[in-house]
């Protein structure tokens, strides 16, 4: 159960409570944006199954390689995409506290 809330938490609440505290002035379009980083996830339907509650996505699925979550990094230096960056990092963030927690 900790594992599904941390999990799930990081995905949902933290975008939100980022939104909220650094991004003020346009805050419902940070968080929307940062909320859209689940999309990551996309690349589940590649795997066979689907779905596999005891594998760990990072370095499984391909936008969870290694060179992805650095180029994630490197979109956090140009500001027109930080925000992806950031987005697409704490998706990463909830994938490794999940193998952790496995």
């Amino acid at each position: 159960m900790l594992r599904f809330c941390l999990h799930y938490g990081i995905h949902f609440i933290l975008p939100i409570i980022i939104g909220l505290v650094f991004f003020k002035k346009h805050r419902l379009k940070i968080i929307l944006i940062l909320l859209a980083g689940i999309l990551l996830d996309l690349d589940h339907l590649l795997a066979d199954p689907i779905f596999d509650p005891n594998r760990c996505s990072i370095n499984f699925h391909p936008l969870h390689m290694y060179w992805a979550i650095a180029g994630y990094f490197l979109m956090l230096f140009f500001t027109k995409t930080r925000i992806f960056g950031i987005a697409f990092l704490i998706h990463i963030l909830a994938d490794t506290v999940d193998c952790y927690l496995m």
